[in-house]
């Protein structure tokens, strides 16, 4: 890949019950096109990935939600999991990160259960997205339209469905992440 994304600081919001390769391969498509990843979660130390339901990788974490502003980065990535999203959405500073990426009218990225938090957020209502399948009614209940589609881009929102789709998401989120 190229330095498409030189300069540009990307955040990867994510906590226990990540699905690692959601979190791993957007990383690298993102350090591969020369863009800064950090990892930002709800506790200091390290954090528990999972392939489906078992334990996986750990991962460090860069900085707390509490202590990220999204003015400090250019992007946000959302990765999924079932545990991962669901622990996101419960906490009140992961929520406010999210929206203030939606405020700033920063890209952002969500993959599978990624969305839960965007519907918390209130930032899906009049959006076209896609996701794991059983999201479909709670994202159409959020007000959002739900396509069943390898990746979908929504003005600065890029979402895909499953870890099958990453190399569509990770290419659709650098090519969103460098504009």
């Amino acid at each position: 890949m190229s330095a498409q994304l030189q300069g540009k600081r990307v955040a990867f919001l994510a906590t226990d019950g990540v699905e690692e390769v959601e979190y791993t391969e957007p990383r690298k498509a993102v350090e591969a096109a020369g863009g800064t990843a950090e990892l930002i979660s709800l506790k200091d130390g390290e954090i528990q990935a999972v392939n489906h339901m078992d334990k996986a990788g750990t991962y460090r974490v860069d900085r707390t939600v509490r202590e990220a502003d999204a003015a400090d980065y250019d992007a946000l990535v959302l990765p999924g999991g079932v545990a991962n999203p669901d622990f996101l959405r419960a906490d009140v500073d992961a929520v406010n990160f999210v929206r203030d990426f939606f405020t700033a009218d920063k890209p952002v990225a969500a993959i599978c259960h990624g969305p839960w938090t965007l519907i918390e957020a209130g930032v899906v209502n009049g959006r076209t997205l896609t996701s794991w399948p059983s999201l479909r009614t709670d994202l159409s209940n959020a007000g959002a339209t739900w396509v069943d589609e390898q990746v979908f881009v929504d003005d600065r929102l890029v979402t895909s469905r499953k870890p099958d789709d990453l190399p569509a998401f990770c290419e659709a989120l650098v090519e969103r992440f460098a504009h």
